[in-house]
């Protein structure tokens, strides 16, 4: 029992790992994904996560386990949301009740969770390169062991898939490509004649067949040239009437499918029948998002990535307040109701971005780019190069992806670009690959970009409006993931001075304190409980990070004995870096500055409010390091 009051039965009670599940029939493997998935959807719906990518994924990996031996054989999965499945049947069916949850299983892949987990991963389309990584090193180390590479739910339309799958089928080598094919990326065609096409050519006596005519053509000297020529073209007109074999096959690849991705019998089938083929394989299945749940089915878009909800209606457990991407969302529909220059462009991320407003009423001005941040940042460039307003919406962890972009095609170009960055600093329970916590420090080095930080949802509006309509620049607006108390969209939007910083609290001591975005308000409210205390303290929120007000650093500058910045980032190379920097510069030695950040580590995953008070970037932990440092060091 755990502390769900949830234990698992049935079937899924007497699986304990792969070997378990080979003991077992078609007719039992069947009951045994309809069990899987139950158990999936229970505890996401307690826990959130990914909901559909993994119901989809359930006999597929259900057949993997049957026919292959991990840890032996490397499984790579892309992205590990679509995974759950893996988790459970693998070694970790009892501590799944503990996905996402702090000092629980991750809702990704991790090498240092499982044996299992060969490669680990949380941003897209990663597999393939992956999986030729581990082919390599089987045959440079002469191991015997299989390579799968599980791809799909969108990753095939992230170029690194395409650099993978080229070479792949370059070195010629055995290994594994499956796409799970739903929806999300290569369009399906299902259908008796296909199966049976696929029956036909993985059939050995086909393959014999093939081999023993393509043999005897090549002894037919200059009329045996012709003659393979035009099988060849045949064959390949034949599959492509009824398959989109032709692109994977000019990859090197060996195709195989569609097939039915949720048929465990014809999927061990294939596996079975392909496995000893000693050359890249591609195995195009189709999949349901979201099987088995009606509403992840009906709404796979929804449920893809989702918070805890009812069981039973599907109903998503949310907060009234609105989140500063509900305020990003609504800000620009508004200002692109009045100017048709105006353009969004997301990386398949338009409900993550908070674009469904503005996709619904705009569609012409609204670019999905698929996974492909770089092309997002040089299309989003080019577009504003050529007259538009530019909106390129990101979330911080994937904007890392398109670094030399930024640079070389936005920044050196002085495009005047808008980069909304969503989910910067810490996200909460998808943990380290999705905790936006570098972007200053990567940013803050590049020259002729303007990056900024609102501390609520008026600033978030009017920094929008701002970058808009005063900036020729790049022009990056960071926040964070979480809900905000202030937002007037009656009120007319606001331009705010480039580089201008805001004093929201003089204090009558030598202590300032600079924060940053979502660190601003906890520094307010710490600020006066430590007035309560007799230390008095200067708040000034910093929405400016490059370029900083200089006027009001300098005077902060002269006349603070501590000065702490506060930023929910990493510390190196961060706001506070960039601060110490300016003093050093301008030769500001009386003050000591003292940074209030993320130090040199990976955060792991829990509720964003647990990881803040863990980091002490809270009302009171913020406190209580003002506090011990000005105690220890005497005001």
């Amino acid at each position: 029992m755990n502390e769900f009051g949830y234990l698992p039965t049935g079937l899924l009670a007497k699986i304990n790992g792969p070997e378990d599940l080979k003991k077992l029939s078609f007719d039992e493997l069947k009951y045994l994904a309809e069990e899987v998935r139950d158990y999936i959807t229970f505890v996401v719906s307690k826990n959130g996560g990914h909901l559909a990518p993994s119901l989809g994924t359930v006999e597929l990996i259900i057949a993997l386990l049957y026919v292959y031996n991990p840890p032996k054989d490397k499984i790579i999965f892309d992205v590990g949301h679509q995974a759950y499945a893996y988790k459970i049947l693998t070694d970790r069916k009892d501590k799944f009740v503990t996905l996402r949850k702090r000092g629980g299983i991750s809702g990704f892949l991790r090498r240092s969770e499982s044996q299992y987990d060969f490669f680990g991963a949380g941003h897209a389309s990663t597999s393939l390169s992956a999986a030729c990584g581990a082919l390599c090193a089987r045959e440079i180390l002469g191991e015997d062991y299989r390579v799968v590479a599980v791809i799909g739910d969108g990753a095939l339309t992230g170029g690194l898939a395409y650099e993978g799958l080229n070479n792949a089928g370059a070195l010629g080598k055995e290994i594994l490509v499956i796409l799970n094919d739903n929806k999300m990326s290569i369009s399906k065609n299902v259908g008796a004649l296909s199966k049976y096409l696929t029956y036909l050519i993985t059939h050995p006596k086909y393959r014999k067949l093939k081999e023993e005519i393509w043999e005897l053509t090549g002894r037919l000297s200059h009329i045996g040239r012709h003659v393979r020529t035009f099988a060849r073209k045949f064959e390949d007109s034949l599959k492509n009437m009824i398959v989109p074999s032709i692109l994977f096959e000019e990859f090197g690849f060996n195709y195989y499918g569609p097939i039915d991705g949720h048929n465990i019998k014809e999927l061990v089938k294939i596996l079975k029948e392909i496995k000893d083929i000693n050359l890249p394989k591609f195995l195009h299945i189709i999949t349901v998002k979201g099987k088995g749940y009606r509403p992840a089915e009906d709404n796979s878009c929804k449920y893809h990535g989702v918070g805890r909800f009812d069981l039973e209606s599907g109903e998503v457990i949310l907060c009234e307040k609105p989140t500063f991407t509900d305020i990003f969302g609504a800000s620009i529909a508004e200002f692109a109701e009045k100017d048709e220059k105006i353009v969004a462009i997301t990386a398949a991320m338009k409900t993550g971005c908070g674009l469904n407003m503005f996709a619904s009423r705009f569609p012409e001005r609204f670019f999905d780019v698929g996974i492909a941040e770089e092309h997002a940042v040089v299309f989003g460039s080019s577009l504003a190069l050529s007259g538009l307003k530019s909106v390129v919406a990101i979330y911080s962890t994937f904007l890392q992806r398109a670094y030399d972009c930024i640079i070389h095609d936005a920044a050196l170009q002085k495009a005047p670009v808008i980069f909304a960055v969503d989910r910067a600093g810490i996200v909460g329970e998808d943990g380290p690959t999705h905790h936006g916590i570098f972007d200053i420090s990567y940013l803050r080095p590049i020259p002729n970009i303007i990056i900024t930080a609102p501390r609520n949802g008026n600033e978030l509006r009017n920094l929008l409006y701002t970058a808009l309509y005063n900036s020729e620049y790049p022009f990056f607006i960071r926040y964070p993931r979480t809900y905000t108390e202030e937002f007037d969209i009656t009120s007319g939007p606001q331009k705010i001075p480039l580089g201008c910083w805001e004093i929201l609290k003089r204090g009558t001591g030598n202590i300032a304190i600079l924060a940053v975005g979502s660190m601003v308000n906890p520094s307010l409210e710490a600020s006066n409980i430590l007035e309560n205390e007799g230390i008095s303290a200067t708040v000034v929120n910093c929405r400016f990070i490059k370029p900083m007000d200089e006027k009001i650093l300098e005077e902060i500058l002269k006349t603070s004995k501590y000065v702490f910045t506060i930023e929910e980032g990493s510390i190196i190379g961060g706001f506070g870096a960039g601060i110490s920097e300016f003093s050093d510069k301008n030769g500001f030695s009386s003050a000591r500055i003292i940074k209030i950040g993320i130090t040199d580590n990976f955060v792991e995953h829990g509720s964003r409010e647990e990881l803040l008070e863990l980091l002490g970037l809270t009302t009171s932990g913020i406190a209580e390091k003002i506090r011990n440092t000005i105690l220890k060091g005497g005001a």
